[in-house]
């Protein structure tokens, strides 16, 4: 598949690069920066743009056949949404369907899953505009008719690519470590390429 990742040089986007590489897809790397990305594979283009400017990504998205989204909090409080937003509207302008897109778990009713100091600690007051900014970013993915995935990963950790994790689990998970390696954020991500399971809905991620 033609792939293209926006927040490819972010600390998951760089996990989805290099497993999408490896599985024999076709991938365009956008960022501000691509040349962080140390892969010098054949099947990787790097396209530089800023996921704010809407001309940049209307640019990017013809020709792909799926949309992955990572974006990090960057600019604080609208990269994630804001980004989301011209993303939608340039797949919605070249007629690309497919998008996965990774927020957080705690969203909707995952909350239910969380404890108290992620409830009141980082999410009421330490990381409380990065849990806006991806609220917003989900309704904006919602609202949209595209053939969405939103993943919804909890805390990360620099773990290896396991393939082992709960997901898609209900609110009422008590068994929850509340962690996941950022490989295993990507890992999970590609699972969604082709796989309608989750179409539609927003699973959870976690050990």
């Amino acid at each position: 598949m033609k792939l293209i990742i926006f927040g490819a040089t972010g600390s998951v986007g760089q996990h989805l690069v290099d497993q999408a590489l490896a599985q024999g897809h076709q991938v365009t790397a956008f960022s501000r920066k691509p040349s962080a990305l140390k892969s010098d594979h054949q099947n990787l283009t790097r396209y530089t743009g800023d996921v704010l400017d809407p001309n940049a990504v209307a640019d990017a998205i013809p020709g792909h056949d799926v949309v992955l989204i990572t974006l990090g909090a960057g600019r604080k409080g609208i990269i994630r949404s804001a980004g989301t937003k011209n993303v939608i509207e340039a797949m919605k302008r070249h007629g690309v369907r497919r998008l996965v897109c990774q927020t957080t778990l705690g969203l909707g009713e995952s909350r239910a899953v969380l404890n108290f100091f992620w409830k009141r600690i980082m999410f009421g007051v330490l990381l409380r505009e990065v849990y806006s900014d991806h609220k917003s970013q989900e309704v904006i993915v919602k609202q949209s008719d595209l053939d969405w995935i939103i993943v919804r990963p909890a805390a990360f950790t620099d773990g290896p690519l396991t393939g082992v994790y709960k997901h898609g689990f209900a609110p009422t998970e008590k068994t929850l470590k509340l962690k996941i390696s950022r490989a295993d954020v990507a890992g999970f991500m590609l699972q969604q390429l082709s796989d309608n399971t989750y179409l539609h809905q927003s699973p959870g991620q976690s050990y």
